[in-house]
């Protein structure tokens, strides 16, 4: 770990004004001191945010939840009001980690989590990720957990979040403060593909910060399903995740979210997709259908073929689990 300052901010002011390029917030740490003690980042100045006040979980005036920021992933998973309003969210964040991490870990550094891939924390290897222009060894060696939606010739990591898939398939909204002000960023919008320049993981710029994420009025209270693929049943990354969230009205689908992780460089929807399950009643063959469409364009690399198969399962299974659930309770 190479040597770097230290400073903790009383506001979020004074914490944008140490914003740099060179330095790096830190919250709950449990990605970025890991990626400190690897040399993958060195930061010159950690800029320590925990006492921002950013930590507060309260209803919007439309009915909808604004999160802090520096609220634990545990804190928000076990939360009234959102095991009530948003059980997928709350099922998602205990799929991840540990109870120690989620105790220690902050929703905005979840937000920011960067890729588990082998190569870009092997300090040894080129990675585009890790140094632009320098190759992406991914692409023709160690690949079994690696993308097969979305990537590109520089990048075929992928995303490592379990809560960021639900929030995505919730449609969650992302309220980021710089010193050119506050802005908000759709979801869809704040984690990126890699194109050719997979260095950049989301859009924010180096002196904005994350203050809070919002989620829309309840809407999939009752059929939801959160479904985890992993090689052990703890404390792993998903090869494959769904999260699914249907409306049921009537025993028809009135509307419909579906969003991927562990299969692309971000959480994957697409809405297009979603809305074919609109108006239709609840089937094993619809969600087929539903699964080879999400699936088309799918470009498998040479050790995780079996990831193009296993999705597709795991879309019918996560929906027909979301569909039944309601039923039965």
């Amino acid at each position: 770990m190479t040597p770097f300052s230290y400073h903790k901010a009383a506001s979020v002011g004074e914490a944008l004004s140490l914003a740099s390029p060179t330095s790096r917030f830190i919250a709950g740490g449990t990605n970025l001191v890991d990626l400190m003690k690897e040399n993958v980042v060195r930061p010159e100045r950690l800029i320590d945010i925990t006492g921002l006040g950013l930590d507060a979980i309260q209803p919007t005036a439309n009915g909808g939840l604004l999160i802090g920021a520096l609220v634990s992933n545990a804190d928000l998973a076990w939360h009234a009001l959102v095991e009530r309003g948003y059980p997928l969210l709350s099922e998602a964040i205990l799929a991840g980690a540990s109870p120690q991490l989620r105790n220690m870990a902050s929703v905005g550094g979840n937000l920011l989590q960067r890729t588990r891939c082998y190569y870009f924390y092997d300090t040894g290897t080129p990675c585009n990720k890790r140094q632009p222009g320098s190759g992406c060894p991914a692409r023709t060696g160690l690949n079994r957990i690696h993308a097969i939606l979305g990537a590109s010739e520089a990048c075929v990591a992928t995303h490592p979040s379990d809560m960021c898939v639900a929030l995505s398939a919730l449609e969650a909204v992302i309220h980021v403060e710089g010193r050119a002000g506050k802005r908000q960023i759709a979801f869809a919008d704040f984690h990126r593909l890699p194109h050719d320049t997979p260095e950049r993981d989301t859009q924010l710029a180096t002196d904005e910060l994350v203050t809070a994420i919002e989620l829309p009025p309840p809407q999939f209270e009752t059929h939801y399903r959160y479904l985890k693929i992993r090689d052990r049943a703890s404390y792993a990354f998903a090869l494959v995740s769904v999260a699914a969230a249907l409306h049921i009205q009537g025993g028809v689908i009135r509307a419909a979210r579906l969003a991927l992780g562990g299969v692309a460089h971000k959480p994957w929807r697409d809405p297009a997709v979603e809305q074919t399950l609109q108006g239709q009643a609840a089937s094993v063959a619809l969600f087929a259908c539903v699964a080879d469409a999400l699936l088309q364009g799918a470009q498998p690399l040479s050790q995780n073929g079996f990831k193009v198969q296993l999705t597709q399962r795991a879309i019918v299974r996560a929906l027909g689990e979301a569909a039944a659930r309601g039923a039965t309770s």
